[in-house]
């Protein structure tokens, strides 16, 4: 009887110790920021990610993701392509990663809320996933 109980605990233990571990690929905590320069208002913009997929190299985990976004104005037009990045990872651990983006807008746009929309692609897996966050143009 305890032979048969010690059996089923360990096999429990290996078969728990074993599975692996699925995080959902996704886009998190985005936060966008718009600063008055001068000339023309600068935006910086920044989302984690998790759940990507990785691959051993050189005794290191990789991920490879590709990341675009897209500007809704007030008036609800988007503008396309605003920034576009790709980002190539080799860590020890790797769990999340934090894309950033920054770029320009004149001083002619429009005074008012913007919308930022992330875009991004796991290279490796070929999934796709995006997150909106807000920002303002302000005096």
């Amino acid at each position: 009887m305890r032979i048969t109980i010690l059996i089923i605990a360990l096999s429990l233990v290996v078969i728990s110790c074993s599975k692996k571990e699925d995080v959902k690929f996704e886009a998190f905590n985005p936060e966008a920021f718009a600063y008055d320069i001068g000339d023309v208002w600068e935006v910086n913009a920044t989302v984690n990610v998790r759940g990507f997929e990785k691959t051993e190299k050189d005794n290191q985990l990789y991920a490879s993701l590709d990341y675009n976004i897209d500007v809704v104005n007030p008036d609800g037009d988007v503008i396309k392509d605003v920034f576009s990045n790709s980002m190539e990872f080799l860590e020890k651990e790797l769990s999340d990663v934090q894309l950033e983006a920054q770029f320009e807008f004149e001083k002619t746009y429009t005074r008012g809320v913007y919308e930022i929309i992330f875009s991004i692609k796991d290279n490796l897996s070929g999934e796709s996933v995006s997150d909106k966050v807000i920002f303002e143009l302000q005096d």
